[in-house]
């Protein structure tokens, strides 16, 4: 059984934490942990846990809505910290030990009853992984921070029973934003972050009968609006917008069934 949550999505922090049981054995990973120490503990604490409760941690690449106090969790707490070398290399090589283990493209991370997939995706970062998480039975999909599909991302993505996709922007909004051109640009590209519409256009081609839930993530608060993130991958579902979860940057969303 696998059972998923969001501490917080969105360009002030991203956490979104993975639960498989199995067997009398229940592991927890969080993906990406963009908060301080403080605050994590915090947006924890609402769900009755603890960093104590962490099992490890996956960091999908280097910027800081991403790693927050990653170092702290590795050093004061001894929780395990995964993340690729070009990412380890971007955050400035940081000792962390023991605690630290390598990702990478399609190297499967098993945790427990819980095995990871990681797969690269387009971002301006220096070696970003996205990744599904998997207890035999259910498969998470989780996409954010890409800037357009691929071929590789659209495979790992395949029969997943519930996907979390980027719906960073709309658009015309974007492009009306007091944004300088430089950031419109950088957001815009092929190495930015996912346009409702190709979220969209992603979930239209990984759709199937099995898919139970569907998140949209990563919204930009100046540059999107939940009901036009909800409504684009609604669309690409032919079901009603009340049907997408959308996390928010304050709260995420609440516990799932993958």
């Amino acid at each position: 059984m696998i059972r998923f949550c969001s501490l917080g999505s969105g360009s002030t922090g991203n956490a979104t934490l993975v639960e498989a049981r199995a067997g009398g054995t229940t592991v927890r990973v969080l993906i990406d942990c963009g908060f301080s120490l403080k605050q994590l503990e915090h947006r924890l604490a609402r769900i009755g846990l603890s960093c104590a409760d962490l099992d490890a941690v996956f960091i999908t690449h280097e910027h800081s809505d991403h790693v927050g106090c990653v170092g702290t969790l590795a050093r004061r707490r001894g929780v395990p910290i995964w993340m690729s070398h070009g990412t380890w290399q971007a955050l400035g090589e940081p000792d962390l030990g023991a605690w630290l283990h390598r990702a990478h493209d399609a190297g499967t991370i098993d945790i427990g009853p819980l095995r990871l997939t990681p797969y690269t995706v387009p971002h301006d970062a220096r070696e970003p992984l996205q990744l599904t998480c998997s207890d035999g039975d259910a498969k998470l999909g989780i996409l954010t921070d890409a800037g357009s599909a691929t071929p590789h991302l659209l495979a790992q993505l395949q029969q997943c029973s519930a996907l979390v996709l980027e719906c960073n922007h709309e658009p015309a909004l974007l492009q009306e934003s007091r944004y300088p051109a430089f950031l419109k640009a950088r957001i815009a590209g092929r190495y930015g972050h996912l346009a409702n519409h190709t979220a969209a256009e992603i979930l239209g081609q990984c759709r199937h009968s099995g898919l139970k839930h569907v998140v949209a993530a990563h919204l930009s608060e100046q540059n999107n609006t939940p009901e036009r993130a909800a409504a684009a991958l609604a669309g690409a579902l032919g079901c009603r917008g009340d049907d997408i979860v959308v996390a928010r940057p304050d709260s995420g969303f609440c516990w799932l069934d993958a």
